[in-house]
């Protein structure tokens, strides 16, 4: 076999298998700080389901189910999250392509032979072998990149799911508080004539018109006031679920609405690890860690092989004879001398950024872990709380009874009643919100679980 095509077998087998060895850091998992299980922890059985947990195994609501679905259909966050990734992929091909040879093509024509340039026809290879592993590093960072925009995806969904329910359950809470304002301002008005027709036939003194006049004019005021936080609550869902402002539709109200699927109130802390931005934060750690190693191969010599093959005359008729052919393998080294520190100073900057990845990944685990133990306590009050301003709404309701009835018989002045209708008023506006938020809050656990993305 002569010499030329020696080099060509050798150049294609060197392309078929990395070569020379990889400078730079191993990865290695950062530390943790760690517990076997939150402050809050329960005796719970299966505490791993929850992050296999469909979203639409949650809710009962078909309404609120329908528009989630057309948020993770057309919502526009979702889409930039999916057309990174598509990004990201074509950004590990582009890279993978440095670790194999390049080939071109060329041609030049010149019809004039006493012209010192011939015409020329052929193809060129050239390859830098990575033989420091500098494209791979690129590669294995660029790979955990794209890992980290899929799992940053999964958080886009979980958002989606969490915000677009968070919305629904505080459009139906002021859907609620603006029932019971309407109520309240039609019980006021009915007691306005009422005690109106006393003082024009002299029974009260005009303090009680005034007051209950108040409290007519008190009602109609919030009304205004609801209506705007609902539909501001109805453009947020739009926005949420890709559309243009629009009316939205109602299913359940929040007191009929319940989760369906017990969420634990209690989980190990390890589990985390396996929430989407936990893992994401991560890879960007590795694919920091990985340009250290870039940087490092940048710093000793690249071995370059070149190759050509084709025909030169400067007689065009003549230019594809025999005679004409041409080849040539060649290879070079080339590497730094001196360059004051730069080559250094390049791979300390991006050892201290991969620092900073990793300190940014040690700080998402404590979030999650702090987001978890504060979504567990507020699902947990906020129960509790409900259970007691339920008890305070029935007795604020035979209170407001019993005052009527006090008033109308004189033992009472208006005030006392006013006062009474005031708590109860309050008492209701609170319990609504209350449903509310425990709705939300079991969501929002539902979420600092990892749940939320699986599909």
């Amino acid at each position: 076999m002569s010499k030329k095509y020696k080099i060509i077998v050798i150049v294609l087998v060197l392309s078929l298998f990395p070569v020379g060895c990889m400078v730079g850091p191993k990865y290695k998992k950062p530390e943790q700080l760690k517990s076997d299980s939150y402050r809050n922890e329960r005796n719970l059985d299966s505490l791993a389901s929850v992050t296999n947990l469909k979203w639409f195994d949650l809710f009962n609501d078909d309404v609120l189910k329908g528009l989630i679905q057309k948020g993770l259909e057309n919502n526009y966050d979702l889409k930039i999250a999916v057309s990174r990734i598509e990004q990201f992929r074509a950004q590990l091909g582009y890279t993978k392509a440095d670790l194999f040879p390049s080939f071109q093509y060329g041609a030049t024509i010149n019809s004039n032979e006493k012209y010192i340039t011939p015409s020329t026809a052929g193809a060129t290879m050239s390859w830098e072998l990575d033989f420091w592993g500098k494209f791979r590093h690129e590669n294995n960072a660029v790979k955990n990149e794209l890992l980290a925009t899929e799992e940053a995806r999964k958080v886009v969904l979980s958002d989606i799911v969490a915000n677009i329910a968070i919305a629904y359950f505080q459009m139906r809470n002021f859907d609620d508080q603006l029932e019971i304002t309407k109520h309240t301002l039609e019980t006021r008005q009915k007691y306005y004539e009422i005690i109106s027709e006393r003082f024009a036939k002299g029974y009260i003194s005009e303090v009680d018109k005034v007051q209950i006049e108040q409290q007519v004019a008190i009602a109609e005021a919030a009304i205004p006031n609801i209506e705007r936080q609902i539909t501001y609550q109805e453009n947020a869902i739009a926005l949420l679920t890709g559309q243009l402002p629009t009316e939205i539709p109602r299913g359940k109200s929040n007191t009929e609405l319940q989760i369906v699927s017990k969420i634990p109130l209690s989980i190990p802390s390890a589990l985390l690890e396996n929430r989407p931005d936990v893992k994401a934060a991560e890879l960007r750690y590795a694919a920091a860690n990985e340009r250290i190693g870039v940087a490092q191969a940048m710093r000793f010599p690249s071995i370059n092989l070149a190759a050509i093959a084709g025909f030169a005359s400067a007689d065009l008729s003549n230019l594809f004879l025999g005679s004409s052919y041409l080849q040539n393998a060649s290879g070079g080294i080339a590497g730094p001398i001196f360059a004051f520190g730069k080559n250094k100073r390049r791979v300390e900057i991006n050892r201290q950024q991969a620092e900073q990845y990793k300190f940014l990944y040690q700080k998402t685990y404590i979030d999650a872990v702090s987001e978890v133990e504060q979504s567990i306590q507020n699902v947990r009050t906020y129960q509790e709380e409900w259970k007691a301003r339920n008890r305070q709404v029935q007795a604020a309701l035979i209170n407001y009874k019993l005052s009527h009835e006090r008033y109308d018989s004189g033992y009472v002045s208006y005030l006392e009643v006013l006062d009474v209708e005031t708590n109860l008023f309050n008492a209701q506006l609170s319990l609504a919100q209350l449903s509310e938020r425990q709705l939300s809050s079991m969501i929002e656990l539902y979420k600092a679980l990892g749940g939320g993305w699986n599909l």
